[in-house]
């Protein structure tokens, strides 16, 4: 009965000294956060003001009203300025944003397959199954969600010109291809 009464006052001895050596270390570190927080200065860059709208003055029956559908006025207003550091856009992605998008477009490459190719008329067509339903493509086709044309047809693949925003933002045109996909029985 002693040894235990020893081991209980020993150990309460013991959490006790413990519990008093880390209050001088939680001091140092508290000071040390707030003279950090005191040395923070916050950087906040400055937001462009919204570009007024100005309507145009349409007059009926005057020639020289403007085509309210012009592509490149649209282009202007729709697509984001570039500003310094900003990508510019290439011909081909204004291509790509001026025409009417094709129905293989809505899909990733990743669900399409190549299941074979032919010639029609003389002209290579690659057939690619998208949910269990087969599309001819043509030399000049847009494919994927990454506005990518066809540039080249073979045998056993077809190479596309994509284009992709790189991690720092610019505008890259990048290869892909789509390779035949033989079943094994």
């Amino acid at each position: 009965m002693k040894v235990r009464l020893l081991f209980f006052a020993a150990s309460a001895l013991t959490l006790i000294t413990l519990a008093g050596c880390g209050s001088g270390e939680d001091a140092d570190l508290r000071d040390w956060m707030n003279e950090q927080r005191s040395k923070a200065v916050p950087r906040v860059t400055p937001i462009q003001p919204p570009v007024p709208y100005v309507p145009l003055a349409y007059t009926e029956g005057r020639s020289n009203n403007p085509d309210p559908f012009d592509v490149d006025r649209l282009l202007k207003s729709l697509l984001p300025k570039p500003g310094p550091g900003d990508a510019v856009l290439t011909q081909f992605e204004i291509e790509c944003n001026q025409r009417r998008k094709e129905p293989l477009e809505s899909y990733p490459l990743d669900a399409m397959t190549m299941v074979g190719s032919l010639y029609r008329a003389g002209i290579r067509v690659a057939l690619v199954r998208i949910d269990k339903l087969l599309y001819q493509v043509h030399m000049g086709n847009y494919l994927g969600q990454n506005c990518g044309k066809v540039t080249k047809l073979v045998e056993n693949e077809v190479t596309l010109r994509e284009i992709v925003r790189d991690g720092t933002g610019e505008v890259i045109e990048r290869p892909a291809t789509l390779q035949l996909q033989e079943k094994t029985k």
